[in-house]
């Protein structure tokens, strides 16, 4: 079921970094892992063994980023070689601004962004998308 005027609000945290705002649409809040099996001999039951979890993108688009130039300091620290890791919340707000749903992301790292198209016939939101890895939510 799609909530009319649903959005996310967003807060990942990161050293020297805070992420915060409003999003229209996210996706990526996925966890994959993989596991080797093993079974012994004579056995018919197979064990399973953590192997890994395998990252996931997390995808912010169409949004509005209320922190003063997070974004540009995340990018800053990122083109000097420091990628800081992001922990916080995403939360699935309905049209009167009542939490539906509510995730956690740990260990989020800046992949991409994309800004908005500037029109000076238009107002354009400030952020069109960002682009996150992370080895899954919760």
């Amino acid at each position: 079921m799609a909530i009319s005027g649903a959005y996310f609000d967003v807060l990942l945290i990161g050293t020297g970094v805070v992420l915060a705002g409003g999003f229209s649409s996210v996706s990526g809040l996925d966890m994959e892992v993989d596991y080797e099996v093993y079974t012994e001999g004579g056995s018919s039951y197979p064990r399973f063994f953590f192997k890994n979890v395998k990252p996931q993108q997390l995808v912010l688009e169409q949004g509005v980023v209320t922190t003063v130039d997070s974004v540009s300091v995340l990018m800053a620290m990122v083109n000097q070689g420091m990628s800081v890791p992001l922990a916080g919340t995403i939360i699935l707000k309905d049209s009167f601004g009542v939490p539906q749903r509510q995730w956690s992301v740990v260990g989020a790292h800046l992949q991409k962004y994309v800004g908005p198209q500037l029109n000076s016939n238009q107002a354009s939101v400030a952020v069109s998308r960002i682009e996150l890895i992370h080895n899954g939510c919760f």
